[in-house]
């Protein structure tokens, strides 16, 4: 699979990637796994999508946009880092966290914005383990922030 050709099909474009908020990587490589560092959604324009899903925040379409816009950062992420996406063999493990008021419980919703893209854009090789949890806080406030675990090839 081609998965610049694929983006163009779909009408994508990855973002620049996001540059790093402390003393890390946006991505590490250690034998054939890729680590991704935890990110967060940047609109086309350069905000993040901020605040808390759930009653009387963010509702359940935002936060999975923002959880899409989180799959593109990672793309573009994992491209930054291996040069061509089509080294990716598959997506190992997501862990995805959702800054969430108190009783919201459709996390996992919220991150299958970004589960959902990954499919889209990488076929089966984009389907891995997933964890989707609430948090009563993320940094800057950002409506979700994702990591993930990469099998690629040399």
């Amino acid at each position: 699979m081609d998965v610049d050709a694929r983006l163009r099909e779909l009408g994508l474009e990855l973002p620049e990637p996001m540059t790093p908020a402390g003393n890390y990587l946006p991505a590490k490589a250690a034998g054939d796994l890729l680590y991704l560092s935890g990110m967060g959604p940047i609109r086309p324009d350069g905000t993040l999508v901020a605040g808390k899903v759930g009653d009387g925040g963010l509702d359940l379409d935002t936060a999975r946009e923002a959880a899409r816009l989180t799959g593109l950062q990672m793309l573009a992420a994992m491209r930054a880092e291996l040069g061509d996406l089509d080294r990716v063999r598959s997506v190992v493990k997501l862990f995805g966290m959702v800054n969430c008021r108190p009783g919201f419980t459709r996390t996992p919703a919220v991150i299958d914005g970004c589960s959902d893209l990954l499919v889209a854009v990488l076929g089966d090789r984009g389907r891995g383990a997933r964890s989707a949890v609430g948090m009563a806080e993320l940094p800057f406030d950002i409506a979700v922030e994702i990591e993930a675990v990469v099998q690629v090839a040399p």
